[in-house]
């Protein structure tokens, strides 16, 4: 039996759930999805450029015509930014001993076992495994190569690669958010608020173009779907945490 057959059997079976997520975390998610939802939305309405607007002037008359206006849209698209830059900040005060490790994990890489893993498992993803041994015997070790996809933990590198600009891509856009809200009351159409506009949406770009390939991993890749409903239960069978997380696993076995 081929290690993809063993896999594909052992998520087949039912087995013990693992806790992965707490209902404050979860909660946490879909707030920050429902407001990024809310304000790329709205934002795309603010935008009446028709050579910069994504979609199409459609979206943005459409957009004005809900909210009574633009200065209606942009208001309310301002009040859901400070709710959700807001909630985040009393989040990260309130909750700091989840999340210091939760960045720590975020921000730790381990170049050789990550850049392996995200070889391996593109390989595996698009090609199979059996890819990966016929690989193997062209290089014949070379490199340090190994067919095997490495362990990784609680995240793995692909996650990681998600997480780390998501996170210091929302600061860069509440920051920058900050100051266009303020050029409405004091500093009106300085250098700093045209920077602040630029840095602002290409910020919002970059974000959601690694938001796709998000969404598309956690819901729709193939083995991924246990990771996708464990944000809204809480829970991951113990054989995916083991596959796919094996240094989380071992870490919560040995301190059971």
């Amino acid at each position: 039996m081929s290690d993809e057959q063993s896999i594909q059997k052992d998520d087949a079976v039912e087995t013990e759930q693992m806790e992965r997520h707490t209902k404050l975390s979860i909660f946490m998610h879909w707030f920050n999805a429902a407001c990024w939802l809310f304000l790329l939305a709205t934002g795309i309405g603010l935008i009446r450029n028709a050579d910069l607007q994504p979609v199409g002037g459609w979206w943005t008359d459409m957009m004005r015509g809900i909210f009574g206006g633009g200065a209606n849209l942009l208001l309310v698209h301002e009040i859901v930014g400070v709710l959700w830059a807001v909630v985040f900040l009393v989040y990260v005060i309130a909750k700091a001993k989840e999340v210091v490790p939760f960045l720590k994990e975020i921000f730790t890489i381990d170049p050789k076992r990550d850049v392996l893993w995200l070889v391996n498992k593109g390989i595996q993803m698009t090609l199979g495994y059996k890819a990966l041994y016929k690989l193997d015997g062209i290089l014949k070790g070379r490199f340090g190569y190994k067919p095997e996809i490495p362990d990784q933990g609680f995240y793995n590198v692909g996650q990681k690669m998600f997480a780390i600009p998501s996170i210091l891509g929302g600061v860069v856009i509440v920051v920058t958010g900050v100051i266009m809200t303020a050029s409405n009351v004091m500093l009106e159409n300085t250098a700093p608020v045209q920077w602040a506009i630029l840095i602002h949406f290409l910020t919002v770009g970059f974000v959601f173009a690694g938001l796709l390939i998000h969404v598309y991993m956690a819901s729709i890749a193939a083995g991924e779907r246990p990771a996708f409903i464990s944000m809204f239960t809480g829970k991951v069978p113990e054989d995916y945490a083991m596959h796919h997380h094996k240094l989380w696993y071992d870490e919560v076995r040995e301190g059971r």
